[in-house]
């Protein structure tokens, strides 16, 4: 028996070898190389000298680090709870038995097809002070006011998490909706014999099945938020000022407009980091028979 698995473990490493060649030069050289350029000092033209942790050293007295490192964060706060109950409720509408169904799940979908490139240039459209569609929207309805959606330190939080949750729910909407129709039908019916309302059965049969994805949706949310970048680039470029700056666009301009990719690595490794701190919970927290 033992011999069998062996002969077949050793007919599996030429399907295996061309996946782990990529693996190794796409995925774990760079991240070693990047562990090497968080210790030196490191530009575009060449490698300079070996500062040991002095990079290490530098970030924890970057204000402008914490700064953005807090705004990725406030990012991930507001937008991770909103993304799991609007896709929970957009899932189930889409899976109730109407006519329109096959529609519902097509529009909820939709704009996740679409490139950020897109998404960001309908944003700015819809959110010009004067001209764009939701001031005219509210001129329509009696509103006299001018909001400035990209100016105000508060609106443009606004505007950005609505962007990206409208971007990005159909995703976790259809994983929603998959597990939805994993649920048998009988635990309905048996609950419903006993007398369970809808109230009832949504608290007591659906949401307790979904937890399981529930929780991969939330650390998928939160590892995705946590690398925002292209929606708030094209969209503000981290403004007014560096308000909406997140992490991931200080590394950008540290390592490729001041030219100190030393510095940018080691970011990067605090932000990967606190990741892998974010992963380490979730799989503590998960209950032991979903291990």
């Amino acid at each position: 028996m033992k011999s069998k698995k062996m002969l077949g473990n050793i007919k599996a490493v030429p399907f295996l070898f061309p996946f782990f060649v990529v693996y190794v030069l796409f995925t774990v050289f760079p991240m070693l190389k990047g562990l090497q350029m968080s210790l030196y000092e490191w530009t575009l033209i060449k490698q300079m000298d070996f500062v040991g942790i002095a990079n290490y050293s530098a970030m924890f007295k970057d204000s402008q680090f914490w700064q953005a490192l807090w705004n990725t964060t406030f990012f991930v706060l507001l937008s991770s709870p909103l993304m799991v109950v609007l896709a929970l409720i957009l899932a189930l509408l889409a899976n109730m038995r109407t006519k329109f169904r096959t529609f519902l799940r097509g529009s909820y979908f939709l704009p996740s097809i679409l490139s950020v490139s897109v998404i960001s240039f309908l944003a700015i459209f819809m959110l010009q002070p004067y001209t764009g569609f939701i001031n005219s929207l509210l001129h329509l309805m009696g509103s006299k006011a001018e909001p400035f959606w990209l100016a105000d330190k508060n609106l443009v939080w606004v505007s950005i998490i609505s962007v990206t949750l409208w971007w990005t729910v159909g995703f976790n909407m259809i994983l929603y909706l998959a597990s939805l129709q994993d649920i048998p039908d009988f635990l309905y019916e048996a609950g419903k014999i006993d007398g369970a309302t809808d109230g009832q059965l949504f608290r007591y049969v659906t949401l307790p099945l979904l937890a399981p994805i529930t929780r991969v949706i939330l650390l998928l949310q939160i590892i995705a938020s946590y690398k925002v970048f292209s929606q708030i680039w094209l969209i503000t470029k981290g403004g007014p000022g560096i308000t909406t700056r997140p992490i991931i666009q200080y590394i950008y301009e540290t390592g490729f407009k001041n030219n100190d990719l030393g510095y940018a690595a080691t970011m990067s490794y605090a932000l990967f980091v606190i990741l892998l701190a974010i992963a380490f919970i979730q799989l503590k927290l998960k209950p032991k028979e979903e291990v």
